[in-house]
């Protein structure tokens, strides 16, 4: 019984247009796992009211990272795609976790800390709580593994350590159960490569972001070539040309951020990024980006907004989706249940 297939587990979360740093650093990714992997990619709604939403943009903002994940690769019929509130074990599994995290472990958390701000005292219990329903969003499925990036490093080993807390907490009814090792895995990470943390474009030491005022900070999935142009062009530089060598990208984000989003786009090391543009100035090497830009992104533009004009086709895709991530979930939950105690 404690054989487990490899799965991955990763949700986004519908808060606003989807960017270039979404793209690389996680929806991009996600399509050379289906060849490696059972996936499971989640639209984690119920994570992004932990702040309030507009319901009417959650519900659009919702088709369209579902429709984000289809342009992009993602094989709905091979792997499932659904959105997290139409399944109930991830709300029911995160209340169990909330009663075996400690208090100690989410006072740790450094991404409660920069979301809160000072004003920590009003911040909804549900930011607080975050990483617990994190944790059951890759244990309501006993995945194996999660691809992520740094800032989520540290709730997935948040979840390891709920993990760990709830097999041994729970060791011998587990144990009677048939597990013998364990009823939850440690989670694995899959952490990607270059431009994995994408920064803004008009300041390369902050994260590219869709709560920048400036919508110059960021290129958008939904953004046109002319846009894309546009902002490339735009895109903050320093006076020096492009080095030949990583270390010449030290203390220059600017100008690291660029050549790491070549790189992302076209698949390339840095190193042979720095090798071909060495040497050159900003100005060619912004129309060879505004190229890759253009030629990678158009078509999932253009795919995105075909079905973004056919709601009900990306809400069966959801449907479906739940429906089939219900049937690994709920057995699941059902012997966490039998392994707490709950009767019925």
């Amino acid at each position: 019984m404690n054989s487990l297939r490899p799965r991955v587990f990763s949700g986004v979360q519908p808060t606003g247009n989807l960017h270039l740093g979404n793209y690389l650093g996680a929806v991009s990714r996600f399509v050379p796992l289906q060849e490696s992997f059972e996936c499971i990619f989640c639209v984690v709604d119920m994570h992004a009211i932990t702040v309030w939403q507009d319901p009417h943009e959650l519900a659009h903002n919702t088709r369209e990272v579902t429709a984000a994940f289809i342009a992009a690769g993602i094989d709905a019929k091979r792997h499932i795609v659904f959105n997290q509130s139409q399944v109930s074990a991830h709300a029911e599994l995160a209340w169990v976790f909330n009663c075996v995290a400690r208090l100690g472990w989410l006072n740790r958390m450094t991404q409660f800390k920069e979301k809160a701000g000072k004003d920590r005292e009003n911040a909804s219990v549900g930011l607080y709580a975050y990483p617990s329903l994190m944790a059951a969003d890759i244990l309501a499925y006993r995945a194996t593994h999660v691809p992520v990036g740094e800032d989520q490093k540290q709730h997935l080993e948040l979840a390891r350590d709920i993990a760990q807390k709830f097999n041994n907490d729970f060791a011998e009814t587990i144990a009677e159960a048939g597990y013998n090792d364990g009823f939850f895995p440690l989670t694995e990470p899959l952490i990607a490569g270059p431009a994995t943390r994408v920064m803004s474009l008009r300041d390369g030491t902050k994260k590219m972001s869709k709560s920048d005022p400036s919508d110059l900070s960021r290129i958008n999935l939904t953004d046109d070539a002319d846009t894309i142009a546009k902002k490339i062009r735009k895109a903050k530089t320093d006076p020096e040309p492009l080095p030949s060598e990583a270390k010449g990208l030290e203390s220059r984000p600017e100008a690291s951020n660029l050549v790491g989003i070549y790189a992302a786009l076209t698949d390339k090391p840095i190193a042979d990024v720095l090798t071909e543009f060495g040497g050159a100035q900003f100005s060619g090497f912004k129309q060879a980006l505004i190229d890759v830009a253009v030629e990678k992104l158009s078509p999932i533009t253009g795919e995105m907004k075909r079905l973004m004009d056919d709601q009900s086709h990306i809400d069966t895709i959801l449907a479906e989706g739940a429906q089939r991530a219900r049937q690994i979930a709920a057995p699941i939950f059902a012997e966490v249940r039998k392994i707490v105690g709950f009767v019925g």
